[in-house]
C-alpha cells in the first residue's frame, strides 16, 4: 500500500524486494536531494519484484547453467545481442563494431558480439553466459504467455489506490506499461521510465500488448504524466525518445550516467530524476 512502486529490470532472479530496495531507495533519496527536495519516507516505497519468476528450480549443480554462443536462439535472443553490440560499439570507441551486414547472422557473428560486449565498460562484469541469460529473459517474457502473466501478476499486486508514482527501469518499463494498459480502472498516477527499451522497433515495440497500431502505441489510461529518462550511451534504451511513438504527452529527458549508462543507480541519483519524482507526488510544495 505504498505511494511509490519501483519496477526492476532483468537479471535479478536471485534477489528480492528488500535486497533490491537496499540499492534503489538510497539512490532515489540522493536524486531527490540533488533536486533540492525532501526524501520519500521508506515506508511509502515498495518494489514490484518479479525476478523469482525466472529463478530455476533447485538442482544439483550450483548457479545458473553455463551458456555459450551455440545456445543463443535465432530470432529475438540473437537480435538483442547484436543490437546491444552495435549500440555499445557506437558509444565506446574501444569496442569494435560488426563489419558484416546484419542479415548475415551466423554463430561466428554472435560469438564476436558476446566477446565485444563482455569487454565493454557498459557490460563490465558480465560474462558471456550472463549476457545470454539476460537476452533469454527478454525473449521468454515476450514469447511465453505463462511467464508474461506471472510477471504481470506481481506488478498488479503492488499497485493500489494509494499508488501515485511508478518508477520502472529497463524491461521493468515494458512490464509497467503493459500492466497500466491492462488496468484502465486504476486511479490516475505518474510513470517515470529509466533506460527504457519500449521504443525499440521489432525487438520490443512491435511485441507490446496491446499491439501498436499505425506505428503508434496505445496510451496507458491511468497515466496522467509520463517522464522518460535516458542516457545517450545506454545500449539497452536504443530509442532514446518515446514521445514520437507513445505520444506528445511523454516528456523525454536526457541524462549522463557515466560508463555504466544503463545502471539504475545513476539514473535514480540524477537531479532530473529527482525533479520528476518531486513533480509526481501529491504533497505540499510539489508542482502540479
Amino acid at each position: 500500500m505504498s505511494r511509490v512502486v519501483l519496477v526492476h529490470g532483468i537479471a535479478q532472479e536471485t534477489k528480492g524486494e528488500e535486497s533490491l530496495l537496499l540499492d534503489w531507495y538510497p539512490a532515489l533519496c540522493d536524486g531527490l536531494k540533488r533536486a533540492e527536495a525532501e526524501p520519500v519516507d521508506r515506508a511509502e516505497v515498495s518494489m514490484a519484484f518479479w525476478g523469482h519468476v525466472f529463478r530455476p528450480a533447485g538442482r544439483r549443480t550450483l548457479g545458473l547453467p553455463v551458456l555459450d554462443a551455440s545456445d543463443v536462439e535465432q530470432g529475438l535472443e540473437e537480435e538483442l545481442l547484436l543490437g546491444w553490440w552495435e549500440a555499445a560499439s557506437a558509444a565506446e570507441t574501444r569496442v569494435p563494431g560488426p563489419d558484416e551486414p546484419a542479415r548475415l547472422r551466423t554463430p561466428r557473428l554472435v560469438q564476436r558480439a558476446l566477446d565485444a560486449l563482455s569487454h565493454s565498460a557498459f557490460f563490465a562484469g558480465l560474462g558471456e553466459s550472463l549476457l545470454i541469460h539476460a537476452a533469454r529473459q527478454v525473449r521468454r517474457y515476450f514469447t511465453e504467455p505463462t511467464v508474461r502473466a506471472a510477471v504481470q501478476a506481481e506488478f498488479a499486486r503492488c499497485v493500489t489506490d494509494r499508488t501515485e508514482l511508478v518508477i520502472a527501469h529497463s524491461l521493468g518499463s515494458v512490464i509497467a506499461y503493459e500492466g497500466l494498459c491492462a488496468h484502465p480502472e486504476w486511479p490516475d498516477l505518474t510513470l517515470i521510465t529509466l533506460g527504457s527499451p519500449l521504443g525499440v522497433r521489432k525487438m520490443v515495440f512491435d511485441r507490446l500488448e496491446p499491439a501498436p497500431a499505425g506505428g503508434f502505441a496505445r496510451w496507458p489510461a491511468p497515466v496522467r504524466k509520463w517522464t522518460n529518462i535516458a542516457d545517450s550511451g545506454d545500449a539497452v534504451a536504443l530509442a532514446k525518445e518515446l514521445a514520437p511513438v507513445f505520444g506528445a504527452r511523454v516528456t523525454d529527458v536526457p541524462v549522463h550516467n557515466g560508463a555504466r549508462a544503463h545502471d539504475v543507480r545513476p539514473y535514480l541519483t540524477a537531479r532530473e530524476t529527482g525533479a520528476a519524482v518531486t513533480r509526481s507526488l501529491r504533497r505540499p510544495g510539489a508542482s502540479a
